[in-house]
């Protein structure tokens, strides 16, 4: 069998992640950890770990993008779980929740600004 996902990762996804390597703490079901985000888009982000959180666990992030002085913080939801095999990375994705309107301004202008550099 190819990598196993749990989740309905492809079937809600509203638009393409764009890539990025960032530092994201974490926090799960009381435990904290520190990892990296490789990609990202207006709804998501996708968190490379080999000890994903449960799937639907809410988890509370503290991210660090490109261009801004201080972490961003924000909550999300375990939205899909892969498992690392079949050639993909082990992670989980992450569905945003509740963000402010600042905060889901501040991650549309980043990912604009990536997709404007791909293109």
């Amino acid at each position: 069998m190819s990598g196993k996902r749990t989740g309905s990762r492809g079937e809600r996804r509203h638009s393409e992640r764009e890539n990025i390597k960032v530092p994201v703490d974490y926090s799960a079901v009381d435990a904290f950890f520190s990892e990296f985000t490789t990609n990202i888009n207006e709804g998501g982000m996708f968190i490379e770990t080999e000890n994903p959180a449960p799937l639907d666990a809410n988890v509370q992030l503290q991210v660090r993008l490109p261009d801004l002085q201080k972490p961003i913080k924000l909550g999300g939801r375990v939205a899909w779980v892969s498992d690392g095999k079949a050639g993909t990375p082990p992670g989980m994705g992450i569905e945003f929740q509740d963000l402010t309107p600042e905060l889901r301004g501040t991650i549309n202008d980043l990912v604009r600004r990536l997709r404007q550099k791909r293109d």
